[in-house]
């Protein structure tokens, strides 16, 4: 979820992998289309849940768009400068919507820093992180540290409820620290978020006017990007766990200093309350920006795990019982946050597919078929 246009530098800036555990993929192709200048495409042959797909943005770097409750709009980042961005801010469109000679009406302040947008249930106002409060500039984003590739995580980030004029009409984080990635169950009553305020990067979870904080992690590591199941009833997270002792102290140290390592992270899976914590997946490398499937069943995540040398990232299936790993997007770049429409006829993400051969990640939305 955070800091997706540092994310997206990973392609070109992550090391060799380490071994992941060996997991046999189910419908693998053995030969992809080339994603080259002059042969790009929309939907490859190989991607069989893809009925239909729309471009929505062309040019920036575009992300993390969210359906409002009743798949009527969408939220998302971009940091655009062709609309007059230096970092990210926030954006609404209709579903209908395409923006290729047209600007999207921003819905943040314009100020700092924004993340990690989030629809309400009545439609009319969404949850996001924001460094404005600290500076009105946008805040330096560090590449790299001792050479290795590093994301900011900004103490500045508190959490903010604005509604579609752009008016903030609540602040529901005030703790010191990163507070950010704030998501929405479906059921409409809690959010749950990542927050530094332990001293660690853990999860939290909260009730809409930001009452009731809870603790759901405590294990030393970043959790973080974490999603309800459409019922409510579990959450889905990315998290990197340090075990060894050089690993922990690189982990505090780098935190200490605002920064945290991105490149080996797995996903886990718990209760709303944080019980019968489970690892999904045992990979390697970065799996992340995971997604409910609407059935509860399964999930929908982003991994570079048989990548060599940080990329391509592509879209992967997998069961809450960490069996039947998928491959569904077959794109030589990068595919990640995907996100289902409430009635489960549409998919929302991010891509590098169709933009020429350059570096701008677009929003996709497709039409999904089973």
């Amino acid at each position: 979820m955070k800091n997706f246009l540092v994310f997206l530098s990973i392609i070109s800036l992550a090391s060799c992998k380490n071994d992941p555990k060996k997991t046999e993929i189910l419908n693998t192709p053995e030969s992809q289309t080339e994603l080259i200048p002059g042969n790009d495409t929309l939907i490859y042959p190989e991607e069989k849940y893809f009925k239909s797909i729309r471009q929505v943005t062309f040019g920036g770097d575009n992300a993390e768009a969210y359906w409002s409750f009743d798949d009527s709009k969408l939220i998302f980042q971009s940091n655009n400068k062709d609309w007059g961005l230096n970092c990210d801010q926030m954006f609404v469109m209709n579903a209908s919507d395409s923006f290729k000679d047209s600007i999207p009406p921003m819905v943040s302040t314009g100020m700092g820093r924004t993340t990690c947008a989030y629809f309400l249930p009545d439609n009319k106002h969404f949850v996001y992180g924001s460094t404005h409060l600290a500076d009105k500039e946008c805040p330096e984003v560090p590449l790299r540290k001792n050479g290795n590739y590093v994301w900011p995580v900004y103490d500045s980030f508190d959490i903010f409820v604005a509604d579609l004029e752009g008016n903030i009409t609540a602040q529901l984080t005030h703790e010191p620290g990163y507070d950010a990635e704030a998501t929405v169950s479906p059921k409409g009553d809690k959010i749950v978020f990542t927050s530094t305020r332990s001293g660690d990067l853990e999860l939290y979870t909260m009730n809409l006017d930001g009452t009731d904080v809870k603790q759901i992690t405590n294990e030393l590591g970043y959790d973080g990007g974490a999603f309800f199941s459409p019922d409510g009833t579990k959450l889905i997270f990315r998290a990197s766990r340090p075990k060894t002792p050089e690993a922990i102290k690189k982990y505090k140290d780098l935190l200490a200093q605002g920064l945290v390592e991105p490149t080996d992270m797995e996903l886990f899976i718990c209760n709303a309350d944080g019980s019968n914590l489970k690892q999904l997946t045992f990979l390697g490398n970065a799996n992340w920006s995971p997604f409910f499937h609407p059935s509860g069943k399964k999930v929908l995540f982003s991994s570079n795990f048989e990548a060599e040398r940080g990329f391509p990232f592509n879209l992967y299936f997998i069961d809450i019982d960490g069996k039947n790993l998928e491959r569904v997007t077959h794109g030589e770049t990068f595919d990640a946050f995907p996100v289902f429409s409430n009635d489960g006829k549409y998919l929302a993400f991010s891509s590098n597919r169709n933009n020429g051969g350059g570096r701008d990640t677009n929003l996709f939305i497709a039409e999904w078929q089973e």
